[in-house]
C-alpha cells in the first residue's frame, strides 16, 4: 500500500514539475504553414510549425515540426526548442552588451543595444526571440529575405557571436575595468 502511494507522489511531483517547466518558458509561434504531399490518390496536407521558446531571463531556442495537425507540430516544434536553447549574456537584464550583424542565407540582420525605455523595436519573427529571451531595450532590422526561418537563424547567430565585457576580459587576461576603462577615458577628456 504505502508502495503505491509514494509512486503516486513521485508521478504527481513530475506532473508539478512539468507544469513548472512549462510555466517558466515562454513560447512564441512564429508561423504556421499548411504543407503539402502528393502521393497517389491526391494530396496529403500537413501543417509545419516555427516556435521560439525562452525564460525571459536570457535563454532562447527556436524549432520546427511538421505534423498532420497543427496541435502535433507545435508540439514537437516546442520540444525541438527547448533541446537547443542557447544562452545570451544580457547588460543589466534589459538590452544586449554591443550592436552586432549577422546573415543567414539571404537573410541578413542588424541588431542594435538601446537605452532604457526604448523598448522592443523589431518586427515579426526577431521580435518574438527578443520577448522570449527577456530583452526589453533593443533596435533590430531585417534587411533582405522576409522567410521567417532564415530571419530566425540570422538572428540566432548573432546572438550567439555576443559577448559581455567579463568573457573578453578573462579571455584577454585582464580586468573588466580595463576593457571597459577605454571608453570612460575617451568620454571624460571632452568634458
Amino acid at each position: 500500500m504505502a508502495h503505491t502511494q509514494r509512486e503516486r507522489r513521485g508521478r504527481d511531483g513530475d506532473r508539478q514539475q512539468r507544469d513548472r517547466d512549462e510555466s517558466e518558458f515562454a513560447e512564441k509561434l512564429v508561423s504556421i504553414n499548411r504543407v503539402a504531399k502528393v502521393v497517389k490518390g491526391g494530396r496529403r496536407f500537413g501543417f509545419a510549425a516555427l516556435v521560439v521558446v525562452g525564460d525571459r531571463k536570457g535563454r532562447v531556442g527556436y524549432g520546427s515540426g511538421k505534423a498532420r495537425e497543427v496541435p502535433e507540430a507545435i508540439r514537437k516544434a516546442t520540444e525541438q526548442a527547448r533541446r537547443g536553447m542557447i544562452r545570451v549574456p544580457l547588460r543589466e537584464g534589459r538590452t544586449l552588451h554591443h550592436d552586432i550583424a549577422s546573415s543567414y542565407g539571404a537573410g541578413d540582420v542588424i541588431i542594435r543595444a538601446a537605452p532604457p525605455g526604448t523598448g522592443v523595436i523589431a518586427g515579426g519573427p526577431m521580435r518574438a526571440i527578443f520577448e522570449a529571451l527577456g530583452v526589453q531595450d533593443v533596435v533590430a532590422k531585417s534587411v533582405g529575405s522576409p522567410n521567417p526561418h532564415n530571419m530566425i537563424k540570422a538572428t540566432f547567430v548573432a546572438l550567439g557571436r555576443v559577448t559581455s565585457p567579463r568573457a573578453v576580459a578573462a579571455r584577454r587576461g585582464k580586468k573588466v575595468a580595463e576593457i571597459l576603462g577605454r571608453r570612460d577615458a575617451e568620454a571624460r577628456e571632452p568634458a
